[in-house]
């Protein structure tokens, strides 16, 4: 019995995430995209049980903000998940949350400063560490380098986070050259009230600037629920989608 026929909230999540992968799939076909992008479901504030509904319904990424509620999860998740699952951190991320953020996460998608690039490689090693000399569970940054994403400021105040444009290329090459990790490509948030596909226009050009210097940090994680049009005609490789698969906010408290 899949888990769209198990209780009702499994049939929402299956009947929102094939409504979702048909916009992509169809931005996709128009645009003559040679790969289809990452579906990333964002889990915030929703429980670890429509992380398991999602994953019986083929979801392998899920996206969080917050390193408190995701580390949590993250760990409930394990013990009830068969198979893969790949975890990406793609909220703005303090320096000291990097040593709880390695021990679950894949990718990180918001790398915006060189002092968060060394916070987390030495967090990889110490990880490392930790679990060959068995104080620690192993990861996924325990097979495998830590995935960084250069966020990239697309606001002309930078109030969101993200680097200048013309710094993307400096700090993609500080992550390539640190140990445990592994320079991914970019991000962005398109801007607060302006147009999303002139935006990650710009993205996408920070983007090829990119891979001039580092070829293999071709992603482009750009496009949410209300954008991911424009995000997948501009050539995004991974989109991060909540409330138009999971719902509105759940209320708190």
């Amino acid at each position: 019995m899949s888990a769209g026929e198990e209780d009702p909230r499994g049939r929402e999540l299956s009947e929102a995430l094939e409504r979702v992968r048909a916009r992509i799939a169809g931005v996709a076909r128009a645009s003559d995209a040679t790969v289809q992008p990452t579906l990333i479901a964002v889990t915030k504030f929703f429980p670890a049980a429509d992380v398991v509904r999602l994953h019986r319904l083929g979801v392998r990424d899920v996206g969080e903000n917050r390193d408190q509620e995701a580390s949590a999860k993250a760990r409930e998740v394990a013990e009830l998940v068969p198979g893969p699952l790949a975890w990406h951190f793609v909220g703005q991320l303090q320096s000291n949350k990097a040593k709880s953020v390695v021990r679950y996460a894949s990718w990180v998608h918001s790398v915006d400063r060189a002092s968060l690039v060394t916070a987390l490689g030495k967090a990889v090693l110490r990880h490392r560490d930790e679990a060959a000399a068995g104080q620690a569970p192993g990861g996924p940054c325990t097979e495998q380098d830590l995935t960084c994403l250069v966020q990239v400021s697309l606001d002309a105040e930078e109030h969101r986070g993200g680097v200048r444009p013309e710094d993307a290329v400096r700090l993609a090459e500080q992550i390539a050259a640190t140990e445990g990790l592994r320079a991914g490509g970019v991000m962005a948030v398109a801007p607060l009230g302006a147009a999303a596909g002139p935006a990650f226009d710009r993205l996408q050009a920070v983007s090829e600037r990119l891979r001039q210097s580092l070829p293999g940090a071709a992603a482009i994680s750009a496009g949410m629920s209300q954008d991911l049009e424009e995000a997948v005609a501009r050539g995004a490789t991974h989109v991060r989608v909540g409330s138009d698969i999971l719902g509105p906010r759940p209320p708190v408290g």
